[in-house]
């Protein structure tokens, strides 16, 4: 997982004292960002009490400081929320297992009335997906089990498929763009749920068998996954350009619903080709 002094260091080495208007008068210098002092002076703070939180000895930070932190390090929005979650959970030890998790009846009914005409995935906390529809399933995991998400022990992970299954990777022509957005947002995740120990496992796992995954993890990047596009090479449709739009769910907010829109006429024709075969095949959303 990740703790508040490691994102800070991360952070803290890639802002350059030129991006903050901080005169070096060429000086040479041994960091590769702000030196600990730079960074405690421009947020207030005293140089001893940034060590400490840097070095994972300081219990707490106020919302105040951390602000100001946030400020000087240029972090956006999404960092500046991850950089909270991490200090509101610093000091806590522990993994625990989590609860199991099941996709909320109103979400498959908003499947349900979807139909197969719009793809759609609903997808749990850890990127588990818990239902979907057949299009969403033959657009995404065509070469997975429709059954899959009934069962929580055979359960796709999109991230696991996405880093260590090769028919996913090849199928996706835009996955060094893509990769970055699922690393990041599972940064933001572990943020929110740093005792989770499903979602440490599977962090622990991709590190150890992506090498893509390590790096990745390693330069510390976190950011939201709302809107996008999959540029695909699909085994039975061929080249598709669609665009994926995340729905939040106020009754289940760990659970998202990933739904798919063509961004061509070519890609609208190859998304009712799988429409159509998903109809020959059943309907129905999964669990």
């Amino acid at each position: 997982m990740e703790s508040l002094a490691t994102f800070l260091k991360t952070r803290r080495d890639r802002v350059t004292p030129a991006e903050i208007g901080l005169r070096t008068y060429g000086a040479s210098r041994r960091v590769p960002g702000l030196r600990r002092e730079e960074l405690a002076q421009l947020a207030g703070v005293s140089a001893g009490y940034y060590t400490r939180l840097e070095q994972g000895l300081a219990d707490t930070a106020s919302g105040q400081v951390l602000d100001a932190l946030a400020r000087v390090l240029l972090l956006d929005r999404v960092e500046t929320v991850h950089l909270h979650n991490l200090a509101r959970h610093s000091g806590r030890s522990g993994l625990r297992e989590p609860p199991g998790e099941e996709p909320h009846p109103r979400v498959l009914a908003l499947l349900d009335s979807l139909g197969e005409t719009t793809p759609a995935v609903v997808l749990g906390r850890r990127g588990d997906v818990l239902a979907w529809n057949r299009t969403g399933h033959a657009l995404v995991a065509e070469h997975v089990p429709y059954e899959a998400p009934r069962d929580a022990r055979r359960r796709p992970s999109v991230p696991r498929m996405f880093f260590l299954d090769p028919h996913t990777r090849a199928t996706h022509l835009n996955w060094s763009e893509l990769a970055r957005v699922h690393v990041a947002y599972l940064r933001l995740t572990a943020g929110r749920y740093p005792t989770d120990s499903r979602l440490a496992e599977l962090i622990g796992e991709l590190s150890m068998r992506s090498a893509e995954f390590a790096g990745l993890w390693a330069a510390g990047d976190v950011s939201d996954c709302t809107v996008g596009t999959m540029r695909l090479r699909h085994p039975t449709v061929g080249e598709m350009d669609v665009d994926y739009q995340v729905w939040l769910q106020p009754d289940s907010p760990d659970h998202r619903v990933e739904i798919y829109t063509p961004n061509d006429p070519a890609s609208g024709r190859a998304l009712r080709v799988l429409q159509r075969r998903g109809g020959a095949v059943g309907t129905g959303s999964g669990p």
